[in-house]
């Protein structure tokens, strides 16, 4: 079926990706527009896939003739929400002279992070560049080819927040009554009451827009119009519009009880709290013995030991690099690993010890030794368009080594789109019916080995792509889970895509606390940059202090700031992650496993804080509070957890020594992390406690 799958939602400004699904490659496929605002000029050119850039809002009718057949899609489309800003850097701290920018980028996700798009300027002393951006903050750097310095920062484009919007469904006189749970942003105009609700059904299914009726925040669909499945989609709309929701309703038969509802933008159960463990696979078996999944293996009793529920494993696929990123063949795995029987007999200890394992799926690129490459860049038509190629031998191609049979360092008649400095790792062509055909088979061969995907570059990928392997995968796997790595992370990926989210607010405000740059209450204002970014409350964020690609917090910060920072991960809600070596003590962000000379009390500590998670379930559950307090130093912060069950208080300190806060309530006598007893002494309508690195305690 090459229906390009369900509504999408948009704003003026920002174009929807319309591809087949499941595509022939050989296959004829032609887009037009059927209906469209009346001010709208839109229109759509040639290809069997494109990006269709809204010009006015509305709803649109997009058909797409297939070879198997018409087929409709809705758009929705929302006013432009952008302002005009500048993105800057103080040039006198700059590492150029203002007469030095000719092959200077700023990059940031607004521009996917590729090379040359947009080039500074210099402006009062400051050096950037004039930006359409929609509210919230926005993450950017400066980069040249060769190069990988971004001094940039963060900057925020002041608006309003959106809203959010959860769907919950029920069987109510043989109908499916769906209701709207709405959330009005942050400092909104609206109350929650207030949101506006709008409902759509799926243009896949039999169900006309007349069957689905609509009563504010409610709409009911007859049991008899749902035929044998039907799903339907929402959007809450306040100042902005919210990230959609959608119902699943399947029917086996015309009896109440054989009615079928399902979220998609769930997670699995196993996800949405689980403590994961990323092991950069390569060097985890330690100095001598080469790393394999016979290794791997071996090695599950210490990781179980830590309270993991899943485990991480970067790439495991053919490559000639140690990270395995440069995926040379993506249907075999690396021979140094091991064969596909040892991997799976890996994957199956970890299940018979109750964990999970995710796989670390790269689409976004190859390495440029992959065949495919090879000969797209030899100009074979069958494979010239499986890469993005731009003509610009400029000063925007980064250097590449001297070969005796090139012309010069660097000089080319055409470059290999990718992003950052990466020259080894083109872009795959994602308008290439071929290259998405390829991909969804390599997606297949994987899903039923694994538990999950984890995403790289995510942000990478187009959302159609992302809504079409979802979908693929959890009709066979319904289990399946999916986190991306979308840098910084946007709520928009949770529609139908991704289950969780890098967590990069809080990483960055760890950072940032860790090195004495913020204030230990950068904490809760990551909370609050989510919250106004719209992310669902079925979303989960993976919070975490360091990953693969990151410097060691503890070589960056100190190691009581790392206890710190790795106990906000594991008393915040979401699913906290361990980077392999973190609880170690390592310092070299991608060395070989630290076991005979590790840090085993900071080890037990992490185990302390994995097994307080588990033990308590408001530390898992329950809502963020913000609480009354008294500080003797900006590196603590407190706050509070509660379930409806339950009610903690959770008391983090990053610097050295001991922090002295003053709550505005009572507290029980017992650490929940240690079980040793607390040191606090009553005050007037409240308690002072000491605080070491955590300290998590009962409100009483």
């Amino acid at each position: 079926m090459h229906h390009p799958g369900p509504p999408r939602f948009t704003t003026v400004g920002d174009p929807v990706e319309l591809a087949p699904r499941d595509p022939d490659p050989g296959g004829d496929y032609d887009w037009r527009v059927v209906d469209a605002p009346a001010e709208s000029t839109t229109t759509l050119g040639d290809g069997a896939v494109l990006d269709f850039d809204p010009d006015a809002p509305g709803t649109y009718r997009i058909a797409l003739d297939a070879p198997d057949g018409t087929h409709e899609l809705t758009v929705r489309v929302f006013p432009d929400d952008r302002k005009e800003t500048r993105l800057e850097y103080p040039l006198d701290e700059f590492p150029r002279d203002a007469d030095e920018l000719d092959d200077v980028s700023v990059i940031g996700l607004f521009n996917e992070h590729i090379l040359g798009v947009d080039q500074p300027t210099v402006e009062n002393g400051m050096v950037g560049i004039e930006k359409r951006l929609s509210p919230g903050l926005h993450r950017f750097g400066f980069t040249a080819p060769g190069s990988f310095w971004v001094p940039g920062g963060m900057h925020e484009v002041s608006g309003p927040g959106r809203p959010k919007l959860r769907l919950d469904a029920s069987v109510e006189d043989d109908a499916v009554v769906v209701s709207a749970v709405t959330a009005a942003a942050p400092a909104s105009k609206f109350e929650d009451e207030e949101i506006s609700v709008e409902f759509y059904p799926d243009d896949r299914d039999a169900v006309s827009d007349s069957d689905l009726q609509r009563d504010g925040n409610t709409a009911s669909l007859p049991l008899d119009a749902v035929g044998e499945r039907a799903r339907i989609h929402a959007v809450a709309v306040g100042e902005r519009h919210s990230v959609p929701d959608v119902v699943d309703i399947r029917v086996e038969d015309s009896s109440e009880d054989s009615v079928y509802l399902h979220y998609p933008n769930e997670a699995p159960e196993w996800l949405q709290d689980a403590t994961i463990y990323e092991i950069f696979v390569r060097s985890f078996a330690g100095t001598r013995p080469p790393t394999t999944f016979e290794e791997l293996e071996r090695r599950l009793p210490y990781i179980d030991s830590l309270g993991v529920d899943c485990v991480w494993l970067t790439p495991v696929l053919q490559s000639p690099t140690e990270h395995g990123y440069h995926i040379t063949n993506f249907f075999e795995l690396a021979d140094d690993l091991g064969t596909r029987e040892e991997f799976e007999s890996f994957v199956e200890a970890a299940h018979d010890r109750g964990m999970t394992v995710m796989f670390d799926l790269v689409v976004n690129h190859s390495d440029r030794e992959h065949p495919f490459f090879q000969m797209s860049a030899a100009g074979v038509p069958e494979y010239e368009d499986w890469y993005v190629w731009e003509e610009r031998a400029d000063a925007f191609t980064p250097n590449e080594e001297p070969s005796p049979r090139s012309r010069g360092p660097g000089e080319s008649d055409k470059r290999a789109e990718r992003y950052f400095n990466w020259k080894r790792i083109p872009n795959f062509n994602f308008e290439s019916l071929a290259v998405r055909s390829h991909l969804l088979d390599v997606v297949d061969e994987w899903a039923g080995v694994v538990d999950g995907f984890r995403c790289d570059v995510a942000w990478g990928v187009p959302h159609g792509f992302w809504k079409e392997t979802r979908e693929r995968v959890n009709e066979h796997h319904p289990e399946f889970g999916w986190l991306d790595e979308t840098i910084p992370h946007d709520p928009d990926y949770h529609d139908q895509e991704f289950d969780a989210h890098y967590d990069t607010s809080l990483y960055y405000a760890l950072r940032d606390i860790g090195t004495g740059d913020e204030p230990a209450t950068a904490i809760l204002d990551a909370l609050d940059h989510i919250e106004h970014a719209g992310f669902p409350d079925r979303s989960v964020h993976m919070r975490y202090v360091e990953n693969h690609d990151e410097d060691r917090y503890i070589d960056e910060c100190s190691e009581h700031a790392l206890r710190a920072a790795a106990a906000a991960t594991f008393t915040l809600p979401g699913a906290p992650m361990i980077y392999a070596g973190q609880e170690r003590g390592m310092t070299e962000y991608r060395g070989p496993m630290a076991w005979h000379d590790g840090d085993t009390a900071l080890t037990d500590y992490h185990r302390r804080l994995s097994r307080a998670r588990d033990e308590h379930a408001v530390l898992r559950e329950g809502s963020v509070e913000r609480v009354d307090y008294v500080a003797d130093t900006t590196e603590a912060v407190a706050f509070a957890r509660d379930d409806g069950d339950e009610r903690v208080l959770v008391l983090l300190h990053f610097g050295d020594g001991t922090a002295t806060v003053t709550l505005s309530e009572s507290i029980g006598d017992t650490d929940l992390v240690t079980g040793s007893a607390v040191d606090s002494v009553p005050v007037d309508d409240g308690t002072e406690a000491t605080v070491d690195d955590v300290l998590v305690v009962d409100a009483v």
